[in-house]
């Protein structure tokens, strides 16, 4: 199946799901950095199964009803960046880790090349990259934008 799309209108502005028909392949909002052009995303599919249970989860997680994603993923990656994908997916909903714990869970040293894989995290929200902050607690890195992962942290707190 040839990649597909669908618009989704989150609380924090305009986002993109794609799916390859395998599982979801993205959730990114407009103007994120490391996003596809608009033009490479696929045909609009809104009825697609995939995209009508990624939506009605989406919106039980804006308001506050959602604390873990059930739905199928196929983010497309390398292998390093499927594992530094993996590990921020075990982050518990409310919390935070820093860049260098999420290398140590891995067993790398390099907490930069780790932050290069969380940086281009292609599902966005679902895979709860903004849960992910600098080693003194300060919010740094956020492909979507430091306003947006500020505001999923706090919707977190306010929910957990």
């Amino acid at each position: 199946m040839r990649s597909v799309q669908c618009r989704y209108e989150s609380p924090y502005g305009l986002m993109f799901l794609l799916s390859d028909g395998t599982g979801l392949t993205g959730a990114y909002f407009a103007g994120q950095k490391y996003a596809p052009k608009i033009d490479r995303m696929g045909e609009e599919a809104i009825r697609a199964s995939i995209f009508v249970e990624a939506r009605r989860q989406l919106d039980l997680y804006f308001s506050g009803g959602l604390k873990n994603f059930v739905l199928p993923l196929a983010a497309h990656g390398t292998p390093f960046q499927q594992d530094v994908w993996k590990a921020i997916s075990s982050v518990p909903y409310g919390t935070t880790i820093s860049y260098s714990e999420l290398a140590k869970r891995l067993g790398r040293r390099s907490a930069r090349a780790v932050g290069a894989a969380v940086g281009r995290n292609p599902i966005s929200v679902v895979i709860p990259c903004h849960r992910i902050v600098g080693s003194n607690g300060s919010l740094t890195g956020y492909a979507g934008g430091l306003n947006r992962k500020r505001a999923l942290l706090e919707l977190e707190v306010a929910n957990d």
